[in-house]
């Protein structure tokens, strides 16, 4: 059994170019997950010290280790930080994750929800969405999806469910660095 797989994410604008690449991301068996993210079939991904492409071709390196939720049909991806104050989960409002091979790709939508370790949580980008959403030609349904993603994901938020659980995140993390293949 192959408990991590290498993916890479690609994140892209509306209007189809590029918005940014994370090139090493280790996606975890499924066998692996706890059950209720097995029941919703959850991708879960595990980067350290990846390597970030920007639009514009410059390339960085991620300071912080992360654990990455995709969840198929919902309009956001999660992403938790491991920080040393703890985690701090970033949130997307995208399009739903589309998987071809060893890529994940998604549409990024600017809004994004931030909730810190001290439990506080902010919706921030709403005027990029909104300058995006005229530069870009957002149509009614897509308007409609990105609002009926962030009720969502506020929603899963303030109930504290998955994938909002440190205890799992830590895990999955703990799970890598033993047996991944760069853990």
């Amino acid at each position: 059994m192959n408990s991590f797989t290498k993916y890479q994410i690609k994140s892209f604008k509306h209007d189809g170019h590029l918005h940014r690449m994370w090139l090493k991301n280790w996606r975890i068996a499924d066998e692996l997950l706890v059950p209720e993210h097995r029941l919703e079939s959850m991708i879960v991904l595990i980067n350290s010290q990846t390597p970030i492409r920007e639009r514009d071709g410059k390339e960085w390196t991620s300071k912080i280790p992360s654990v990455t939720f995709f969840i198929p049909g919902e309009w956001f991806n999660v992403v938790s930080l491991l920080e040393d104050q703890g985690i701090r989960y970033y949130c997307n409002i995208a399009s739903p994750p589309y998987v071809n091979g060893g890529v994940i790709t998604y549409i990024d939508y600017d809004l994004d929800v931030i909730r810190t370790p001290d439990g506080s949580t902010q919706v921030v980008d709403q005027e990029e969405y909104e300058q995006h959403k005229h530069n870009y030609h957002y149509s009614d349904m897509v308007d409609r999806k990105v609002k009926r993603g962030l009720g969502s994901l506020l929603e899963r938020l303030g109930r504290g469910d998955s994938p909002f659980r440190s205890e799992q995140v830590l895990a999955y993390y703990e799970l890598w660095k033993k047996e991944g293949p760069e853990g």
